[in-house]
């Protein structure tokens, strides 16, 4: 009995390895000769899209077949656009997905109408690293410090979408923390930037630092900005003498509210497709994210251009989503009146010197 006992247990192992082996070939056989359409939420040049190309770079060695990877960028609405692609139209057979904007993850609870999308039924597969949002200005400045910020008047800063951090992130400040920030929207993200170095804006807030440290190093490594503040539930061990938001909060109600708030550092930059990808090729293209973090010719470009990498999983994505989601409703209904309540910003065409700084506006159709 005891020789049959093992008969069977080496038999069984021997069928689930053939059906493991079967299922592998069978994913490869799917994206072999395919492409993958990897869709960047952003312009070129920024942080998301670096950090999603250096990614792809790598990626598709890691995915059976070894499919072939193109990078598409989707910029529009401070990220909505992607999302919402990605959620509606996407293909569902795990040949796209891409790269959105973390902010995009709280816009459905918050109750925004412009937000097509629910976030739980996407396909997570993974993060490269947490955000560590700043504020800064230039080093030529009078405000070197957040409280020099805090008495200011109408202390003018460029931003992207007004969903964007750039724009929720003042919002946030002028609301909890006293300060009187004009935001200029409409930027693209080099004309952001631009506008910062030519005086034209006093300052940035809601910029990402790992995205500064990969595009512009230079910026830090030779002092050209004053980081007044870091935006983030933990202090960014890059950063230990610049103080943290939550450092300026007291009052435990409104601590929850800006923790809510700033919970979306930790998504970092999601990476994810649309929901109904077969669960075996979901499960093939989270393995291939989490091979690629491991792989050394990846580590070794993402240390070349700067990028800092602290993975979350798929699996990880769906219960901080999870978590996000079930916060309390006061707690929620608070947060969504400081970034969803009707503020009035100016506009880059008519702030900026310089229209090319601002963002392309894509032309309406005419209806036939």
């Amino acid at each position: 009995m005891a020789h049959l006992g093992k008969g069977l247990l080496a038999l069984t192992a021997l069928a689930t390895a053939g059906a493991g082996a079967a299922q592998a070939d069978a994913i490869a056989d799917f994206y072999k000769k395919k492409n993958i359409s990897f869709i960047v939420a952003s312009g070129a040049g920024g942080g998301y899209d670096t950090y999603g190309r250096v990614l792809m770079r790598s990626y598709n060695r890691h995915v059976p077949g070894n499919p072939n990877v193109v990078v598409k960028n989707m910029p529009g609405a401070s990220g909505l656009r992607a999302s919402a692609y990605l959620y509606n139209s996407a293909a569902r057979d795990g040949t796209e997905f891409g790269i959105v904007y973390n902010t995009n993850l709280l816009e459905q609870l918050f109750g925004n109408k412009a937000a097509h999308y629910d976030p739980r039924k996407m396909s997570w597969i993974g993060s490269m690293g947490k955000l560590q949002n700043i504020c800064v200005t230039w080093h030529t400045s009078p405000v070197k410090t957040f409280e020099q910020l805090t008495k200011e008047k109408a202390f003018t800063v460029a931003a992207t979408g007004a969903t964007g951090n750039s724009a929720q992130m003042p919002r946030v400040f002028n609301a909890l923390l006293g300060t009187d920030i004009k935001v200029i929207v409409g930027y693209s993200t080099s004309g952001q930037r631009l506008a910062l170095e030519r005086g034209e804006v006093q300052g940035i807030c809601g910029l990402g630092y790992s995205t500064l440290a990969a595009s512009n190093p230079e910026w830090i490594e030779n002092k050209r900005i004053n980081i007044l503040i870091q935006v983030g539930l933990y202090k960014a061990p890059s950063m230990p003498d610049v103080p943290m938001a939550l450092d300026y909060i007291k009052d435990a109600n409104t601590r929850k509210v800006m923790e809510l708030l700033l919970i979306r550092q930790e998504w970092g930059r999601p990476i994810g497709g649309p929901s109904g990808i077969p669960a075996d090729r979901l499960a093939a293209l989270r393995t291939a994210f989490d091979a690629t973090l491991k792989d050394p010719k990846f580590l070794d470009e993402a240390k070349k251009t700067k990028l800092e990498i602290e993975p979350l999983t798929g699996q990880q994505m769906e219960e901080l989503l999870a978590k996000t989601y079930a916060f309390p409703p006061d707690v929620i209904q608070a947060a969504s009146q400081l970034v969803q309540g009707k503020t009035r910003f100016d506009n880059c065409a008519k702030f900026a010197k310089d229209s090319k700084q601002c963002a392309k506006k894509k032309k309406k159709k005419k209806k036939q």
